[in-house]
Formats: structure tokens, sequence, C-alpha cells
């Protein structure tokens, strides 16, 4: 079995560190279903909510946790997203 970065001989959590590591195109995708009554399918397809965009919101909150990985992931480096 393989050893694990972020593990020591004595099986501690340890930092690895990553500064040297080469950029590397990584590609991610998400997947859920949602269920909704037809009528709020229709006022979020027809941007008709009161409260505003739903999708443009539902994006915005993606991109958010997707920055925020190494805050919520114990041991996680930073992820540059562009």
């Amino acid at each position: 079995m393989s050893q694990l970065t972020h593990i020591d001989t004595e099986g501690k959590a340890s930092t690895v560190n990553a500064a040297d590591k080469s950029i590397l195109k990584r590609s991610a995708i998400a997947r859920g279903k949602i269920f909704l009554a037809k009528e709020t399918l229709r006022l979020i397809q027809e941007n008709n909510i009161a409260k505003g965009d739903v999708l443009a919101c539902a994006r915005i909150a993606g991109i958010s946790g997707a920055k925020q990985t190494s805050a919520m992931i114990p041991l996680c480096h930073n992820i540059f997203i562009d």
C-alpha cells in the first residue's frame, strides 16, 4: 500500500509543502437532483421568483464554494481557479 502524503511515518497528520508543484489543468463536474413543484420551476425558468434570479445565485454559490475548498477540507492547499 502506498504512503499517504499527509500522514507521517507515525500515523500523525502533517502538512505537505506544495510550493514546488507544477500547475495542472484539472476539471470537476458536480451533479445533483432537485425536486420542485411545476409552478416553482416555471417561475425560476421565467426569472419571476420574488427574491431574484435563483440560477445566478446558485452559480455564485457554486463558484464561492469551489474557491473555499481549502477552508472546508482539512489539510487541503489553495486551489487556484480561473
